[in-house]
């Protein structure tokens, strides 16, 4: 059951454009663009990968989640980006990211599985004005999935992950991204030393495992890639410190069915006027909390991959 824990209403429009990535979950999409449509942004940017040759009935899963993406009915310009070939979530995600920001100079952007409550909307766009000239600053979040373990007392905080999961950017935040993780890490290989200090053993073997499976195409992702890259021109991330966006997409169809602690969270309305935190740093506790509830990052996983390893 989708929960929203409170209402939220405002008299401010909303400026900022969208970009909605789709493809073949018209049950979920039409759930998504209902709160988009609700929000009525003036530009929607609508991108879909195309359908999968091996998948019965696919194209017409996908093509019916096209058409709910178009159903505009309030004063909005919309851009369409449709792929007749499937692209896979790399490379598709990827290109429409780069396609919008070819287009804008910010923007909010949530995919097909990701609903948002409606304050969300308004907290990206809050963020993505007063950071506007800010570099330090890479990417808006606006997922938070551990409001019960740790709640910071600002509206949001400063971390040095990504969460994907409902988003906002600006044209910087993609400048210098490459799909290919390899290249990246070619440019410039000293995140270990730049991010994590000497004893952070599990995090750094964790996060050079993603960073070896990304590369050799095992996983097939896009947003891995971005964290790499936020690390390299160290740029800060901003999260909700309340969860606004919940994920409705693992029981069915796109590239994962994978459920986790993060699935199902409910979502809450953010109060205005938002507050920021005292101090401009990582805010080191909730980012211990996001490795250790989100990331599963712990003694315990690390000896068990180890184990799995071994005896293979």
């Amino acid at each position: 059951m989708n929960t929203i824990k409170s209402t939220f209403v405002t008299d401010i429009t909303l400026t900022s454009p969208v970009l909605f990535l789709i493809f073949n979950r018209p049950e979920t999409t039409q759930q998504v663009f209902s709160a988009i449509r609700k929000a009525k942004p003036p530009r929607l940017y609508v991108a879909a990968d195309g359908p999968r040759s091996d998948y019965p009935n696919e194209d017409e899963k996908c093509e019916h989640s096209r058409k709910i993406a178009k159903n505009v009915d309030w004063d909005c310009e919309v851009k369409t980006l449709f792929r007749d070939q499937n692209l896979g979530c790399r490379l598709a995600v990827s290109q429409a990211i780069y396609w919008f920001f070819e287009q804008e100079p910010e923007g909010i952007i949530l995919e097909d599985d990701c609903l948002p409550s409606q304050s969300f909307f308004w907290f990206c766009q809050e963020m993505l004005e007063y950071f506007r000239n800010d570099k330090a600053v890479g990417v808006i979040c606006g997922f938070y999935s551990n409001e019960l373990e740790y709640k910071p007392s600002a509206s949001f905080f400063f971390s040095r992950y990504l969460r994907v999961w409902g988003w906002a950017g600006w044209r910087r935040s993609n400048e210098g991204y490459d799909s290919n993780i390899n290249l990246l890490i070619e440019k410039q290989n000293t995140w270990k030393k730049d991010i994590f200090s000497r004893t952070d053993i599990f995090l750094k073997r964790y996060w050079q495992d993603m960073f070896e499976e990304v590369g050799s195409g095992k996983i097939d992702t896009w947003d891995i890639q971005l964290q790499y890259l936020l690390w390299q021109k160290k740029q800060q991330v901003i999260v909700s410190s309340k969860n606004l966006v919940q994920n409705i997409g693992w029981t069915q169809g796109a590239h994962t069915l994978t459920k986790d602690h993060n699935h199902e969270l409910a979502t809450s309305e953010i109060n205005f006027p938002l507050t920021g935190p005292e101090m401009r740093e990582r805010d080191t506790r909730a980012d211990q909390v996001i490795e250790k509830i989100s990331y599963q990052i712990t003694i315990f996983s690390f000896l068990k991959k180890l184990l799995r390893k071994m005896i293979r």
